[in-house]
């Protein structure tokens, strides 16, 4: 007998959405697209309380990185993320909202509260993006030879004005090479700290079902070349930093673009407006055909984000490096059920 494919999170479907319900199950509705945005690790550190036509979303500290995030930078941008796909949602779905960031400085777990209006204005300028919320992926292989349109360039530049934030384009084959020598360098430190390389393999578990990231890809480990899939018991017993630097490096090489995502200050409402920013240029990529994968590694060590701010001219302060370009579509990361992260 063969056996039925179960939905997944991915495959919520907008026609379901019931137009007479009441508010609460709206919102509730609209939660299924938040739990799509991307985090680290696909940790998805995110709570979500709903009181009538009122959530709030908290920060899960439970499912933190101590040693590659020891301050919740990447959680709270996690969030940050999951709350822009809400936006999203609820404009698509013609519900109006008013949100309060921060609305408790007494629990710093408490990240927003966002309350439904009868009477206000959505925000149709997040509509556009609804579609691209479930086709949105992370893809670890190498992108198609090609220059990314000047256009799309300006599209996601102005994406990340719309959050307050700075987008820098890194087209140049220069810029790339500066960018992705830290990137191997940093690599190479992390993989040599036994605490990163037990953190990196929790997450990279085969039993993870719901969360956490697959093994690397076919065309990561022949980046590699490793005749076996790399594995959390490989990680954890190996330093295999050098194979990850030489994998990282040719990937930034040989990306058309690189997007560098900064903030002019480097707190945790900096931090919230990077994860909604991140997810509209995410988004505004995937509208586009393009998709998009992380090089974060050189912002998570203090030395090198300097060394990468400097190297970029920034202002501000480097949030998120990603890469950018046409891929093969690959398989979205797992999610957890909605009642998980819900109550």
């Amino acid at each position: 007998m063969t056996a039925i494919p179960q939905p997944t999170a991915w495959s919520v479907d907008a026609r379901q959405f019931d137009e007479h319900a009441g508010v609460e199950e709206k919102l509730r509705f609209a939660l299924h697209y938040a739990v799509l945005a991307p985090s680290t690790h696909n940790t998805q550190p995110w709570h979500f309380i709903v009181d009538g036509g009122c959530v709030t979303l908290c920060a899960d500290r439970t499912r933190a990185l101590p040693v590659v995030d020891p301050f919740d930078r990447e959680l709270i941008i996690s969030c940050g993320a999951a709350l822009f796909n809400l936006r999203v949602a609820l404009s698509y779905f013609r519900l109006a909202y008013a949100i309060t960031p921060f609305p408790a400085p007494a629990d710093v777990d408490v990240l927003a509260h966002l309350r439904i209006l009868r009477e206000g204005r959505c925000d149709t300028s997040l509509v556009p993006l609804f579609d691209a919320i479930p086709q949105r992926v992370t893809t670890r292989e190498i992108f198609v030879d090609e220059p990314v349109p000047s256009e799309f360039q300006r599209r996601v530049v102005e994406a990340g004005a719309a959050e307050g934030c700075d987008v820098v384009c890194i087209e140049s084959g220069a810029s790339r090479e500066d960018v992705a020598a830290l990137i191997g360098e940093a690599d190479r430190a992390q993989f040599k700290d036994p605490r990163f390389r037990r953190e990196l393999a929790s997450w990279v578990h085969p039993r993870r079902s719901q969360d956490g990231m697959p093994a690397l890809s076919a065309g990561m480990r022949a980046l590699l070349d490793l005749a076996v899939p790399l594995v959390s018991s490989v990680i954890r017993t190996f330093d295999v930093g050098g194979g990850m630097a030489a994998a990282h490096h040719a990937l930034a090489v040989g990306s058309p673009l690189l997007l560098c995502i900064a903030t002019g200050t480097d707190d945790a409402s900096a931090w919230f407006a990077a994860g909604q920013a991140l997810e509209r240029v995410l988004l505004t990529a995937a509208g586009a055909g393009m998709t998009a994968s992380y090089l974060n590694q050189p912002i998570e060590l203090t030395p090198l984000r300097e060394r990468l701010r400097t190297t970029l001219n920034l202002d501000g302060m480097p949030q998120l490096l990603i890469r950018v370009g046409r891929g093969g579509q690959a398989p979205h990361s797992p999610r957890r059920p909605l009642a998980d992260v819900l109550s």
